[in-house]
C-alpha cells in the first residue's frame, strides 16, 4: 500500500470519475477504501501525486482508511528501527497537513492491529516463495537496494503482508501506483483461494484505482521519486531546499544554447510542470516555446520553483503547527486504531473459521 510510493496530477474529481466510468454495476455505494505509507521518513511530491490529493477527495465519498505501515517500514530498516518509530507523527502530520481529515479518514498504526500480523501468518501458506520471487515489485526493490540472497524474509513476504493489510479491512478499492499492481494481484489470488476454501465469499477482491501520474521521477530522473535514495521533495522541505532541488533537476543535455531547440520528453522540469502548475494552457505554451528554441531552461525551472513554493509553503507551515501538539497527533492515531482493530479482529475470526480453528 505503500505507495511510495507512490501521473501527473489531475483534479482529484476526475481520478474519482476515471474509476467509475470504469466500473461494472456502478451505483452509488460508497468503496471501502484501505492505502497507506511505510513511515520510514517524511512523506514527499512523489506521494502527493500518486495518493496523497486523491485520498483527501475521496474522504468526502468513500469509507477510507489509513494504516501507517511502520510493521512494513522494519522490514528492511529492522537494523535500525529509531528510523521507523521517529517518523511515525510525521507521517501522520503529513496527512494532516494535505487536508486527510481524522473525522473522514480513519488513521491507525499497523503494530497495534495484531489481526494483520495472524492474517499474514494464514496466507504465508497459500503462497510459495517462487511466486514471491517473481514478484515484479519485490524483483525491482531487492534490485534497487542491492540485497541479493541476503533479503530478509519480512522483506520477501512483503506481498503476503499486505494482502493481509488490504483484507483485514474488506477493502474494495486500493488507491496506488502503476508500481503496485502485481500486490494487488497477489492480493485477490488469495482471497480467490480463501474463499474457495470457504465454498462461499468470505473476504472481497479488491480493486486498483490510479491516480493520472502513477510514478513521479526523481530530480535526477534516474528512478523514480524515492525517500531512500535522497532523490525527493519533501512536503515539509523549506524555501532553500525546492531552490537546490530544481536547480539540479535533469533537463535536455542537447539543449545547449537558449536558441537551440529544446526536448520536452524525458525533460523533468516539464515533467514537475505537468504534475504541478494550475494552468495547463501556460505549461503547454512553455512547451511549444521550448521545441522551437529561445526559452532557456533557468526560465523553466524559474517557473517550477514558483509554483512549488506556493504549493509547499502552506503545507510546510500547518505541518511545523500539527508537531507541535504531538499529543493531538497521537490522540488521533490512538482512536482510529481502536475503531480498526475492532474491524480487523472481526476478520480474522471469519478466516479462522475457514480452516476450522475457532473451537475455542
Amino acid at each position: 500500500m505503500n505507495t511510495n510510493s507512490h501521473s501527473h496530477i489531475d483534479s482529484n474529481s476526475h481520478a474519482v470519475s476515471n474509476y467509475s466510468a470504469g466500473s461494472k454495476n456502478n451505483t452509488n455505494k460508497p468503496e471501502i477504501i484501505l492505502t497507506g505509507d511505510r513511515a520510514t521518513g517524511p512523506l514527499h511530491l512523489g506521494h502527493y501525486v500518486g495518493s496523497l490529493k486523491q485520498r483527501v477527495s475521496l474522504q468526502h465519498i468513500h469509507d477510507q482508511t489509513i494504516l501507517v505501515a511502520d510493521m512494513q517500514g522494519l522490514t528492511d530498516n529492522a537494523h535500525n528501527p529509531a528510523k521507523v518509530s521517529s517518523n511515525i507523527l510525521n507521517v501522520v502530520a503529513d496527512y494532516l497537513a494535505v487536508g486527510i481529515d481524522p473525522t473522514k479518514t480513519t488513521i491507525c498504526l499497523q503494530s497495534q492491529l495484531p489481526a494483520l500480523a495472524e492474517l499474514t501468518m494464514f496466507y504465508s501458506n497459500l503462497v510459495s516463495i517462487a511466486h514471491l520471487e517473481r514478484n515484479p515489485t519485490v524483483k525491482s526493490e531487492i534490485q534497487n537496494k542491492e540485497f541479493g540472497r541476503s533479503i530478509p524474509a519480512g522483506f520477501l513476504t512483503y506481498p503476503i503482508s499486505q494482502a493481509a493489510d488490504i483484507t483485514a479491512f474488506n477493502a474494495t478499492l486500493i488507491p496506488v501506483g502503476d508500481d503496485q499492481l502485481p500486490m494487488l494481484e497477489q492480493t485477490n489470488e488469495i482471497v480467490r483461494k480463501v474463499n474457495s476454501l470457504a465454498g462461499k465469499p468470505i473476504l472481497n477482491e479488491c480493486k486498483p484505482l490510479l491516480s493520472n501520474a502513477s510514478r513521479l521521477p526523481s530530480t535526477d530522473g534516474k528512478s523514480k521519486m524515492s525517500k531512500s535514495m535522497g532523490s525527493a521533495i519533501n512536503l515539509g522541505a523549506t524555501e532553500k531546499e525546492i531552490r537546490t532541488a530544481v536547480k539540479s533537476m535533469y533537463t535536455d543535455p542537447n539543449h545547449l544554447r537558449i536558441e537551440d531547440p529544446g526536448q520536452v520528453e524525458g525533460n523533468i522540469v516539464f515533467t514537475y510542470l505537468d504534475a504541478f502548475h494550475t494552468d495547463a494552457h501556460y505549461v503547454n505554451e512553455l512547451k511549444d516555446h521550448y521545441r522551437r528554441g529561445g526559452l532557456g531552461d533557468g526560465q523553466t525551472k524559474k517557473v517550477l520553483e514558483e509554483c512549488l513554493q506556493e504549493m509547499i509553503r502552506p503545507i510546510r507551515a500547518r505541518r511545523a503547527e500539527l508537531l507541535d501538539d504531538k499529543a493531538q497527533l497521537i490522540d488521533i492515531l490512538r482512536k482510529g486504531t481502536q475503531v480498526s482493530r475492532e474491524k480487523t479482529e472481526a476478520v480474522l475470526f471469519d478466516v479462522k473459521d475457514v480452516f476450522g480453528l475457532n473451537i475455542l
